[in-house]
């Protein structure tokens, strides 16, 4: 799969936010109400408009662009915000589509978002998916969970942690 790594800008939100909505809807089909993703489309105007801030950013707000251009992944990541914070870095997202899996592109957004610094985030418990891949990239539990909003019906999340990874 080909594919570019680059910096997001605020010009990006658009396609970025249609790309998510269509990653929420295959990573998370089984564990959400059909209600959960028609509300996401139905107001997926404002969540541009929100994210384009959010885009307008030094942080790491990476995205993968295909052969077409279309966006095909994206990885952000900034200051934690944990009050008791394993560590400075949280990675906020990282999203491929399903035409990306097994290629290689989520651990190129992971180390373009991350490097090789201690990192921590927050992943829903029953997602063997994602847990195996941060697994394999050296993230492992360190006890913390919580709830996700009622919107997101309060599916538990666990934070996942990693030291410094070698260069």
């Amino acid at each position: 799969m080909d594919y570019t790594l680059r910096h997001a800008t605020a010009d990006d939100a658009d396609a970025l936010v249609r790309m998510h909505t269509l990653a929420h809807e295959q990573c998370y089909a089984t564990q959400l109400p059909s209600a959960f993703f028609a509300a996401r489309r139905a107001n997926i105007l404002d969540r541009i408009e929100r994210r384009r801030p959010h885009l307008d950013s030094a942080e790491p707000r990476i995205i993968a662009v295909d052969a077409s251009g279309a966006i095909i992944g994206f990885a952000d990541a900034g200051p934690g915000r944990d009050a008791d914070r394993p560590c400075d870095l949280e990675l906020y997202s990282l999203y491929t589509l399903a035409p990306a899996y097994g290629t290689g592109l989520g651990a190129a957004l992971l180390t373009a978002a991350l490097g090789d610094s201690p990192a921590y985030l927050w992943v829903l418990e029953e997602n063997p998916r994602a847990r195996a891949f941060y697994a394999k990239h050296g993230f492992v539990p360190d006890g913390e969970r919580k709830l996700l909003p009622p919107e997101w019906s309060e599916l538990p999340e666990i934070r996942l942690t990693r030291p410094a990874t070698p260069r």
